[in-house]
């Protein structure tokens, strides 16, 4: 049977470099299974065709002989996943939303789209582009519904835009200047003896060194500063089901930083396990950095001396104002007296461009809508809920969380599960400042949300979430003194639980795959001069191209493990 296997492998591959499109046929799916679980068959969501690049991985892997990489690689490209839209024109967005919508209706499936197409994406950095005005976007969002028409769709509607505004842009181009000047004075300062460490300088400053921000696939932008890793030279074989399941260490090579944190004796397995039969493998432990000494701006404040008073004078009380008296005939609004909220022009734009994609693509029939709220570790609750507000979350279906990221399914649900209460609160007049908030312990905020949150589920806000890419959780880097970028392509990641929409969540709609694992995100050159990434050591792919050595990364720390070759009935 396993040389069976092989061979049929063996000839995909050569199917592959022929003609790429008899990878759907038949012969494949018995070598191969669709890697959707029985609960994504059950939904029936929509596998659009996979990167043609990631079939010439495929096949090359084939040819080398690593049957297991090519296969599994396989069953995560033909995994169902959304498809993305954005920088096409009104034509042509209409053409190809149109096709894969009754593509999707004739396989009797469920397409989720993202829309990515919002005036200034991801302020200007890797994922930039998008429509250049809101007219233009006006008519981008009106071709995308007539492309649609009364098909039934999901769709997440412009991934960052919400935890990414206009006005971020600029605390994160200020955070990222400041950092480098931050830097420039670590390198130029001595100390008593003649050595300044990072840590100091950020101590001294009574700050730490932020990041810069992402866009598409953005992160908050005051972010501890990481450690430069080198790239891997070879990825690790997958496990062996019958090997030890001790964690791998990511891909290190020899002499670099993850293989540093390995323990002695330690081996990587060589062949990937099944889900059922060998836990997945995890990354390297990464040793936490050494807390920085006090600096003088943190030291306690001094004590009086005994010249100075103890306490100063009593000032006498301000005089009480007069009343405002309006003048005859005219009546004076209470909320006309409120210092009003000045907001710049594009931010206001932003939730103009929200409010009217929603109103136009809820109006189609057939269509849910999930707006963006950022990830559980990017902004407070009480900081997202009222931008969702803003940007029309009443008349949408919910919210979309951790949209290219890498947080885990626990610290989503618990955060979708805050932001979908405070919402239902605000909704009913209460503060969303006064919200349960992550930060909370579990048994204050349970204790909020007992006394805030409505009983029935029906009624509040839904959401999903992004797994395609969370299987390692988040990537902690070691390294301090680079723009961390941990948003970007970090190592040692994996495929996170396969896409469904029966979670088990009365709040929770679907696990989607929305990233399209293997596509990259970006150059990230993380505060260089580049071209290198200084963590892999390699220059990445642009945003949105395929990346051959994460691909397989996702492959190898899956978490489930990807099921390669299909069971027979009965064994």
């Amino acid at each position: 049977m396993r040389k069976r296997r092989k061979i049929i492998t063996v000839s995909t591959a050569v199917a592959a470099a022929a003609t790429l499109p008899l990878l759907m046929s038949p012969v494949v799916s018995a070598a191969v299974l669709e890697d959707d679980d029985e609960s994504s068959r059950m939904t029936r969501l929509y596998a659009p065709p996979p990167d043609r690049d990631s079939y010439r991985q495929v096949a090359r892997l084939a040819w080398r002989g690593d049957f297991r990489d090519s296969a599994g690689l396989l069953s995560m490209v033909r995994t169902p996943q959304a498809v993305w839209y954005g920088d096409e024109t009104p034509e042509q967005v209409e053409r190809l939303v149109r096709r894969t919508t009754r593509s999707a209706d004739w396989q009797g499936r469920l397409p989720v789209l993202a829309l990515y197409n919002v005036p200034g994406r991801d302020c200007g950095s890797y994922s930039s582009g998008g429509a250049d005005s809101l007219a233009e976007y006006e008519a981008w969002i009106d071709a995308v519904a007539a492309g649609i028409g009364d098909r039934e769709v999901l769709i997440i509607l412009e991934p960052d835009s919400l935890a990414l505004l206009p006005s971020d842009c600029a605390d994160a181009s200020n955070a990222a200047q400041t950092a480098v000047e931050q830097q420039t004075v670590i390198e130029e300062q001595t100390t008593a003896d003649g050595q300044t460490t990072a840590d100091e300088q950020t101590a001294a400053d009574g700050q730490p060194a932020a990041d810069g921000q992402p866009a598409a696939d953005g992160q908050p932008a005051a972010q501890e500063q990481p450690a430069a890793e080198e790239s891997p030279t070879e990825l690790p074989p997958l496990p062996d089901p019958g090997a030890s399941t001790a964690p791998p260490t990511g891909s290190a090579a020899p002499g670099t930083g993850q293989e540093a944190a390995q323990t002695p004796g330690q081996q990587l397995p060589d062949a990937l396990p099944a889900a059922s039969e060998t836990p997945a493998p995890k990354p390297p432990e990464v040793q936490e950095p050494a807390a920085p000494e006090l600096s003088a701006s943190q030291t306690p404040a001094p004590e009086p001396s005994t010249e100075q008073p103890g306490t100063l004078p009593e000032l006498p009380p301000l005089p009480t104002p007069d009343p405002v008296t309006p003048e005859a005939g005219n009546s004076v609004d209470p909320d006309e007296l409120d210092t009003p909220v000045v907001e710049d022009p594009e931010t206001a734009a932003r939730y103009s461009e929200i409010n009217y994609a929603v109103d136009v693509l809820t109006a189609l029939g057939q269509t849910s809508v999930y707006l963006d709220a950022g990830h559980a570790g990017w902004h407070s609750v009480s900081s997202i809920v009222p931008r969702l507000i803003k940007a029309g979350i009443d008349r949408a279906t919910g919210f979309a969380l951790n949209v290219s990221h890498y947080q885990t399914d626990p610290d989503s649900t618990w955060y979708g599960r805050l932001i979908s209460s405070c919402l239902a609160y605000a909704d009913e007049g209460g503060d969303p400042e006064e919200c349960a908030d992550q930060s909370w312990s579990r048994r204050h905020a349970r204790r909020w949300l007992r006394a805030h949150a409505p009983d029935d589920p029906a009624g509040m806000k839904h959401y999903v979430t992004d797994t395609s890419r969370n299987g390692q959780g988040p990537w902690t880097p070691r390294d301090r003194h680079i723009d961390a970028q941990s948003w970007c392509n970090p190592p040692g990641r994996g495929l996170g639980r396969r896409p469904t929409t029966h979670t088990g969540d009365a709040l929770m709609d679907a696990a989607l795959w929305v990233k399209t694992p293997g596509e990259s995100d970006g150059r990230c050159l993380r505060g260089t001069d580049g071209p290198l990434d200084p963590v892999r050591g390699t220059v990445n792919p642009e945003a949105g191209e395929w990346f051959p050595d994460q691909a397989l990364e996702l492959v190898r720390y899956a978490d489930p493990a990807v099921k390669v070759f299909r069971r027979t009935a009965g064994r």
